[in-house]
């Protein structure tokens, strides 16, 4: 069965980034492709450049934790794309410091994966289960918008993964 996108609703706004990226990756699941491949062999290399596009905001947004929280003290690595020992591949970007590793810490990490039994890649942190909530003015609680879609993003990605991307009405072919 052949499925067609729907044409974009050019009278809506844009949507945000982040819900414009799930659409991209529902697509992928609903097409059978990721970035347009459909071979494995392709599609780890559309991971590699994937991992060498992240490079430079990955070391940024670390940087940004280490000049502000850490004080220079940390230290930014990336292993660049590698393979997982497992037939899928992996890249990393990790952010120790003296603190962290004397208490035996886990470093702060940025993980792009993509296993050999999955469908496409996905990115995770080292430990992130739950956000601080700290907010007392308009302004603070507006500064939180990139992260509940963040967050609302996963969910949906999470539901999607649990079922598939039928669940998501914007992915039904034209006409269904």
């Amino acid at each position: 069965m052949t499925h067609h996108t729907p044409a974009p609703d050019t009278s809506a706004p844009e949507a945000p980034a982040p819900l414009a990226a799930l659409v991209r990756h529902f697509t992928d699941l609903r097409e059978g492709t990721h970035a347009g491949h459909a071979e494995r062999p392709d599609k780890d290399r559309a991971f590699a450049t994937a991992a060498g596009l992240l490079d430079g905001p990955a070391r940024r947004v670390l940087a940004e934790f280490d000049t502000h929280l850490l004080l220079g003290t940390g230290t930014v690595q990336a292993t660049g794309p590698r393979p997982d020992g497992t037939g899928g591949q992996f890249a990393a970007w990790t952010l120790s410091w003296p603190e962290q590793r004397r208490a035996g810490l886990p470093v702060l990490a940025l993980h792009a994966h993509y296993g050999v039994g999955f469908h496409h890649p996905h990115l995770r942190g080292a430990t992130v289960a739950e956000w601080p909530l700290n907010v007392f003015t308009p302004a603070q609680a507006e500064e939180l918008v990139p992260t509940f879609r963040a967050i609302v993003a996963a969910d949906l990605h999470n539901l999607v993964f649990e079922r598939d991307w039928r669940i998501v009405p914007a992915l039904r072919p034209a006409g269904a």
